[in-house]
């Protein structure tokens, strides 16, 4: 995978639209952000420090906190060309999640 599969996966979710944090591509859900695209091998996702810990436990080449404070409150990075899309899409689907309103949550909740 890498940085045009990111953006074309992110972009497939409900009421998704690309924009720009700090100079880099960035995915949001009514405007909160849900995942980055800091590099063309290198995404971000917001996950639950829970979902994180499930995620780098299991897909530790795929998957590792981000550096500092913001790693702890569950962004993580992806590196993309170790991910197949399957696992992209999920990771994109639970950030999705976590930054959508409950009401757009609850009519997408079918998910990936």
């Amino acid at each position: 995978m890498d940085g045009n599969d990111l953006r074309r996966l992110a972009l497939g979710l409900p009421e998704t639209e690309e924009k720009s944090h700090f100079g880099k591509a960035d995915f949001r859900v009514r405007n909160r952000v849900f995942a980055t695209l800091p590099s063309p091998d290198t995404g971000v996702v917001k996950l639950t420090p829970e979902e994180q810990e499930m995620l780098v436990t299991s897909e530790p080449a795929v998957f590792s906190p981000v550096k500092g404070g913001w790693g702890l409150k569950g962004w993580t990075r992806i590196a993309l060309p170790a991910a197949d899309e399957a696992t992209l899409q999920s990771a994109l689907w639970m950030g999705w999640r976590n930054a959508a309103p409950a009401a757009l949550k609850k009519e997408y909740s079918r998910g990936s």
